[in-house]
């Protein structure tokens, strides 16, 4: 029978490594990823977030280390339940042009296990098309939409299954106003839930007020976190956090 996804509590990365041949691209990432909170992960192109994130969306198999759900191995628990309780969005939509709206979403739902039956995925479905602000075009091809659209698309997607880790690569690309605030009013609304939030962005203005943990990564090390009061973080505390741990020369890393 379809079910819905298991909240997540902790998710725990220790002692992270991760080599392309010769090539290192995260060494000893230990980071703790708790319910209930935004964590921004930082850092110039080539840090290492990408990576990292591939990792955490189980797409990255780490040379070393372990990456645990609740205290327990991934190798140990079942891939379906691992599944469902994630969800990414990447720089591609991963939604179907000739399907409308409403039936990417349902495809996905069920894909996903959402629901006892039809009528519990179509609801769910109408509860995100509104969400989203896609309820007047929830049955045109998703080919038509523009870009902003396509991504509010790609973002119920993300969410359809409510789950427990979920991972956000560059979210707030091709949005307008209106659309960087309803996600960041959906983030918002994931943290509350109970859902452990990841993002990379370089849009620092709107993430910020959301963060509860912001991890700077560097060469593929983790070179400074920090942890915010709700509410209390800004943009140019951000840029401030993320300039001094780039500057820092790696042999003082400890």
């Amino acid at each position: 029978m379809p079910t819905e996804s298991r909240a997540v509590q902790q998710v725990v990365l220790r002692g992270i490594f991760k080599d392309y041949g010769e090539k290192r691209a995260l060494s000893d990432i230990s980071l703790t990823l708790e319910a209930g909170q935004v964590t921004a992960l930082l850092g110039e192109n080539g840090a290492g977030k990408s990576t990292l994130l591939g990792v955490l969306a189980l797409q990255i198999r780490p040379t070393r280390g372990k990456l645990l759900f609740d205290g327990q191995d991934v190798s140990e628990l079942d891939g379906v339940w691992l599944r469902q309780s994630l969800s990414l969005l990447s720089h591609e939509p991963r939604c179907y042009a000739d399907l409308s709206a409403r039936e990417n979403l349902l495809f996905f739902a069920k894909l996903y296990g959402v629901g006892s039956d039809e009528q519990a995925r179509s609801e769910r479905v109408a509860e995100l098309l509104a969400q989203v602000g896609l309820q007047s075009a929830a049955d045109r091809p998703s080919r038509t939409f523009s870009r902003g659209m396509v991504q509010r698309l790609a973002l119920a997607r993300a969410l359809v299954h409510r789950p427990g880790l979920l991972l956000l690569d560059e979210p707030y690309t091709g949005l307008d106003q209106e659309g960087v605030q309803l996600l960041s009013s959906l983030i918002a609304d994931e943290r509350a839930r109970g859902a452990i939030v990841v993002v990379i962005s370089h849009d620092f203005e709107p993430l910020a007020p959301l963060l509860d943990v912001a991890a700077v990564l560097r060469r593929g090390r983790l070179e400074k976190t920090q942890r915010y009061s709700s509410g209390e973080c800004s943009r140019e505390q951000l840029l401030k956090l993320y300039s001094r741990a780039a500057e820092r020369p790696l042999a003082r890393i400890a």
